[in-house]
């Protein structure tokens, strides 16, 4: 069954001090809506973030891990090593991994049959970019994106996997992503699930939204059928903006 779920992925920022007001910031909001609540800290925060949050309603997940069970990866952190500090879940693929640290749609299968292979929950996450969607390939490449990473799982592992599509034209760029074509996406992408899947599969899967989602938006976004929740950048820095959005539901 669907869940509604908003993710604060803080991407690289905030030390252990920063970390400690924000958490604290954020367990003062009130939450209204039954939305799954979730943040991402860096690396060096998430024991720290995990501990702070151990009685709230609030999950603490990775922004990323290794595929390998151990081994000479200088610099990386594998599935157990999450596991081991009360981490349960991890971002995959997201579109600044896969343009500054050319992650593939292969590294990227590799790195979900980890996870999953440790009971793992994968937010996986996956997007066009600009050239993409003005030249109409935006269905083509997401597709490709989905069948190329997930394709080789059975049924049962998706009940372990959230979807998080990202218009990447739409972050940063100027560019604006409306409500509407958050949700043309979303319904394509419960599509080409239920092509490959059937309906039960699709109409389960959880299909956040990662376009730029603000407190004065998100109502708007998250009101669209199709479109489960949010992983939030910016606003997810800032406790009262990102239980705005959690309270948008």
């Amino acid at each position: 069954m669907r869940k509604n779920i908003v993710a604060g992925n803080w991407k690289m920022n905030n030390g252990l001090i920063q970390t400690e007001t924000l958490i604290s910031e954020l367990k003062q909001q009130t939450k209204t809506s039954d939305a799954e609540v979730m943040i991402a800290p860096s690396f060096t925060n998430l024991w720290h973030a995990f501990e702070a949050t151990r009685q709230d309603d609030i999950e603490v997940v990775a922004q990323n891990m290794h595929f390998a069970e151990n081994g000479a990866y200088t610099g990386e952190v594998n599935a157990s090593m999450l596991k081991s500090i009360g981490v349960h879940t991890v971002i995959l693929g997201h579109s600044e991994r896969r343009a500054y640290y050319n992650e593939t749609d292969e590294s990227l299968a590799k790195k979900v049959d980890a996870a999953l292979a440790n009971d793992m929950r994968v937010i996986f996450c996956f997007g066009e970019e600009l050239a993409d969607r003005k030249a109409g390939n935006e269905e083509a490449v997401v597709e490709s994106q989905i069948k190329n990473a997930l394709f080789h799982l059975e049924d049962s592992a998706y009940k372990n996997i959230v979807l998080a599509y990202e218009p990447v034209w739409a972050i940063g760029t100027g560019e604006t992503a409306s409500p509407e074509q958050a949700q043309d996406m979303h319904a394509f992408i419960r599509k080409t699930l239920e092509s490959k899947y059937g309906h039960t599969v699709a109409d389960d899967m959880t299909i956040l939204y990662g376009g730029s989602v603000k407190p004065g938006n998100a109502k708007e976004i998250f009101s669209k059928p199709d479109v489960d929740g949010g992983l939030i950048g910016g606003a997810a820095l800032n406790a009262e903006d990102f239980y705005a959005i959690v309270n948008a539901f």
